[in-house]
């Protein structure tokens, strides 16, 4: 005959407790915790990425845009390598962009502004320069501030280094990657070719 205290409905022996288990087994107490518990990191992962891809492509946008706004200030004659100098023309571009990127007039290996004068439409290079020529490598490219004047033909491009942080999206969006295995990054370029009003007149 069970024991006036076991639930289970199995028969206890002398001097041995039952335990109550039907009621344990069936118990839901805690049951959502572990289960967000198991499930939140993935989550938060998914989350972090679209955030990231979000906001990596937004600051993209806004290199172009800059680009675009500081080109038109070349081509009208705003800006002229007799007004404006290299470190002038960099914080410009640096305003365009604050904010949601930080850089200031001084160098560095984030951005890097290209701007130079050419004969022809067609000298104006159309590959990104990397190290080793391949694929992923590592941006070669230098800041070169060299505008033309009055009715010359410009090229005003940006590359600025996106840095990944987190490690679910980097295989998929980065487009820096050094071969010794260090952190590539999501490399942002724009560029804008124009020929210059003939402000000079």
């Amino acid at each position: 005959m069970p024991h006036p205290h076991d639930t289970s409905g199995e028969a206890c022996t002398p001097g041995r407790r039952c335990l109550p288990l039907k009621p344990l087994l069936h118990s839901r107490d805690g049951a959502a915790a572990i289960e967000f518990a198991l499930l939140a990191i993935p989550y938060f992962l998914i989350v972090f990425a679209i955030i990231e891809t979000f906001i990596a492509f937004t600051g993209e946008q806004l290199i172009g845009n800059a680009v675009d706004t500081m080109s038109r200030k070349l081509r009208t004659g705003q800006i002229t390598a007799e007004n404006t100098d290299e470190a002038a023309f960099r914080t410009q571009f640096c305003d365009e962009i604050a904010i949601l990127i930080q850089c200031s007039g001084a160098k560095d290996n984030k951005l890097i502004l290209d701007v130079r004068s050419f004969s022809t439409f067609a000298d104006i290079p159309k590959t990104i320069p990397r190290k080793g020529n391949e694929r992923f490598g590592d941006l070669a490219a230098v800041d070169v501030y060299e505008p033309g004047g009055a009715a010359s033909i410009n090229m005003l491009r940006a590359y600025y280094r996106w840095e990944i942080i987190t490690d679910l999206v980097r295989p998929y969006i980065s487009t820096i990657r050094p071969s010794d295995g260090s952190r590539g990054d999501f490399l942002i370029v724009a560029t804008a070719a124009f020929k210059n009003e003939n402000y000079a007149k």
